[in-house]
């Protein structure tokens, strides 16, 4: 398989050289157009707004160009295999990125590709969405090591890529969902290995009072994700008590800042004065997708 970034843990020891880079990449320290006549196929299964003007942008910023396929233009929408997608592809493009529904298609796809694929989303994991959250507290508090974060929702594809990401920067995390709402059992598995293996904690709790014990970050995303929308109403009840506000913002430190990977519902996962408030760094986070991303795209494509 070439060498793609399809989860977190293919950047296991690349972690915060690719952070580091992004820093640089944003103070405009890096050389200029460093992927001048490289071309990145953007595939999207699913809509996309911070995804795709995202990367669109940080190509066209790095010197390259990129170009937007939905399941509407592909064959892929008419039946062809993925495999003679991603062959067809490689011979065109020189990385390609994508926003799927199922995790094992984007591995499909890198299995049979001759050049990087980069996983924009999918059902299991956002690694992409996790570099710029790293990026944004690194920003705000200057270090990783010794923070703790907590994810307050669903066990979700975000809250997955950041159990796993947390403890490669030193840092513990605490998962508080409803119980039948936890996270991928092998994404926990291996997230705590990465934990003892640097000395941090990972803690699945449907306790709040626990899991914002001492938090420096809390995150939530939305509770209907997409594709789970026959569950709305029983989502809606089973998440209630976990709805971020100031009172729940109120048992993390008292410098804690709230980050969300947006779109976000206001009066659903979070109360306005939480996402508007002084705490909110939610949109320095969006436009940090831009830079992580943009130091992905350096590290796989440039030559």
């Amino acid at each position: 398989m070439m060498n793609s970034l399809l989860s977190v843990c293919d950047i296991k020891d690349d972690v915060k050289d690719i952070l580091d880079l992004a820093s640089k990449i944003k103070a405009g320290e890096m050389e200029d157009k460093p992927l001048e006549g490289k071309t990145l196929a953007m595939i999207f299964q699913k809509s996309s707004t911070r995804t795709r003007v995202s990367f669109d942008v940080g190509m066209y910023q790095l010197g390259g160009r990129a170009i937007f396929l939905s399941s509407n233009d592909l064959q892929m929408g008419r039946g062809e295999p993925i495999s003679d997608t991603a062959k067809v592809l490689s011979r065109f493009v020189d990385g390609i990125m994508i926003r799927a529904i199922n995790h094992d298609d984007v591995v499909e796809l890198a299995k049979h590709s001759d050049v990087p694929v980069i996983n924009g989303l999918t059902d299991l994991e956002h690694p992409c969405q996790a570099l710029a959250d790293m990026l944004t507290i690194k920003e705000h508090f200057g270090d990783w090591k010794g923070r703790k974060i907590c994810f307050v929702g669903d066990g979700n594809n975000v809250s997955n890529s950041l159990l796993l990401i947390a403890p490669l920067l030193e840092m513990d995390m605490a998962l508080a969902c409803p119980k039948g709402y936890e996270p991928n059992e092998d994404i926990v598995k291996i997230a705590k290995e990465y934990a003892f293996e640097n000395n941090t904690e990972i803690i699945i709790t449907d306790d709040i009072n626990i899991a914002l014990d001492n938090v420096d970050a809390v995150f939530t995303d939305v509770w209907v994700s997409m594709g789970d929308e026959k569950e709305t109403e029983q989502r809606k009840n089973d998440f209630a008590p976990f709805q971020v506000n100031s009172d729940l913002m109120s048992l993390a430190n008292d410098e804690a800042i709230f980050l969300h990977c947006l779109p976000a519902i206001r009066g659903q996962e979070v109360t306005s004065d939480v996402i508007d408030g002084e705490q909110s760094v939610v949109f320095d986070e969006a436009e940090n997708r831009m830079h992580a991303q943009k130091a992905v795209l350096y590290y796989y494509l440039k030559d």
